[in-house]
């Protein structure tokens, strides 16, 4: 990728996860923006029901985390490989289809995922701060064993086509493909995405992140913390919406995101 973010960009993307400008491109420092960046920057859908157009474009991707907010997969991986890449490392962008509930690969360019180098290794790493409950740290892209992480095991395995299969306790999450891709190239899966009554983001609201003990999500009025004491549900009412955003998210906003469920007859076949 060129370099598309200027350093003061970089500085002001490195002040919103909290870390230091690493001195150098390795594995250690990766690790951290990887952990800081799931526990600072939420995974959210507020766009599509606020109405707010998406701009797949890395400065304006960076701009939209700077600027206090979020994104889901193409956004959030969209402005960390941005980021990567102004800190020296090597990104390589992956398109891949999620494991739907139904046990079905969703449409091509369903998902992006980065493939990332270090400057202390030529091993290339997996790196995804844009999939809900996905590894807390990077997983080795070419390791074919189980790999530990605080999210639970993870395996990345050959399929008969050529592709990678990323696993999570044995389940598939989803399927990788191994040619490099541009940004671009996911526009089309982006509308798809907020537009069709078939994606799970047109469906509801959704805002969550990791935290120390577990994840905080708020979908649609209803807050879900997860930790030590289990999973806890606590409906709100409209006016705790908003504070809400702000308290667990860091999310200011002038007004509460209503879910705009699409009717089917309204999608182009």
């Amino acid at each position: 990728m060129n370099k598309i973010i200027s350093s003061a960009d970089a500085d002001a993307y490195l002040a919103r996860i909290g870390v230091a400008r690493p001195a150098v491109p390795d594995l250690a420092a990766l690790r951290e923006l990887h952990l800081r960046h799931l526990h600072a920057v939420p995974f959210e859908n507020l766009s599509i029901h606020l109405g707010e157009e998406i701009v797949l474009d890395p400065a304006a991707l960076v701009a939209k985390v700077t600027g206090g907010r979020g994104g889901f997969c193409y956004e959030l991986n969209g402005a960390f490989a941005a980021l990567l890449d102004a800190l020296g490392y090597r990104v390589t962008l992956l398109a891949a289809r999620v494991m739907g509930p139904e046990g079905r690969f969703g449409p091509p360019f369903d998902h992006l995922a980065l493939k990332v180098r270090t400057a202390d290794s030529d091993e290339p790493w997996l790196v995804d701060v844009g999939f809900g409950r996905n590894s807390h740290y990077p997983l080795r892209f070419d390791e074919r064993g189980e790999q530990a992480d605080p999210a639970g095991p993870f395996r990345l395995a050959e399929t008969a086509d050529g592709d990678l299969d990323l696993l999570r306790e044995g389940d598939v999450q989803y399927r990788i493909e191994r040619r490099s891709r541009q940004l671009a190239d996911f526009e089309g899966g982006c509308w798809w995405h907020r537009t069709s009554p078939k994606s799970l983001f047109t469906k509801a609201v959704i805002c969550s992140r990791l935290t120390g003990t577990g994840r905080v999500t708020l979908s649609d009025r209803t807050l879900v913390t997860t930790g030590a004491t289990g999973r806890q549900e606590l409906p709100l009412a409209e006016e705790e919406v908003l504070p809400a955003f702000r308290e667990h998210f860091g999310i200011a906003l002038d007004r509460a995101p209503q879910a705009r469920r699409i009717p089917e007859e309204q999608v182009v076949p």
